[in-house]
């Protein structure tokens, strides 16, 4: 092989390197497979939710403000249908942001799912609340939007994903309380 090739051959083979290294590192980012903060290293705030979200169920109801198109869907309503999420555990991510991975099962309608969700939290004081808008989770879809505050033994707020919306409450329990 002459020279030239090799090198041609050489310097293709550390491009495709260098792509999938980006590749990768952007899955993690984008799927929160990142570094999480270590819980001796978050504010007591953060610590408590942390420590208050491990190994817990959000068992609930969700309403639906138009049903219009979901009417085929058995037990669907505007008001008042069954949610459950059920969080293995929820940690702080390295970097910049309050990005949080919460590794949860979801299970609603016809959804039944589980997956890390990686989202950002805002504080209101004491207070942690997702807050998202035209956000993608891998394997339900894009256009969701949400503002979920978690307080002493209960979850609420309002979601939206693409022409549907409405609220969402319920109550924080342990793992496998309420079944």
């Amino acid at each position: 092989m002459k020279k030239t090739t090799l090198w041609i051959v050489a310097a293709v083979a550390g491009l495709v390197l260098l792509g999938l290294g980006y590749g990768v590192g952007w899955i993690a980012g984008v799927t929160g497979v990142g570094r999480t903060v270590p819980i001796e290293e978050l504010s007591e705030r953060e610590r408590a939710f942390a420590e208050r979200m491990q190994s817990v169920d959000l068992v609930g109801h969700f309403t639906i403000g138009n049903i219009s198109g979901l009417e085929e869907v058995e037990g669907v309503s505007r008001d008042k249908n069954p949610e459950r999420y059920e969080i293995a555990s929820v940690s702080k991510l390295e970097g910049k942001g309050d990005r949080w991975r919460f590794d949860v099962r979801v299970v609603y309608m016809t959804v039944d799912v589980t997956l890390p969700v990686v989202v950002p939290i805002v504080w209101a004081g004491d207070t942690p609340m997702v807050s998202i808008t035209d956000f993608s989770i891998p394997g339900l879809g894009e256009q969701f939007g949400a503002r979920v505050l978690f307080y002493d033994e209960r979850y609420a707020g309002t979601w939206d994903h693409g022409p549907y919306g409405g609220l969402m409450y319920g109550v924080i329990e342990p793992a496998g309380g309420g079944e």
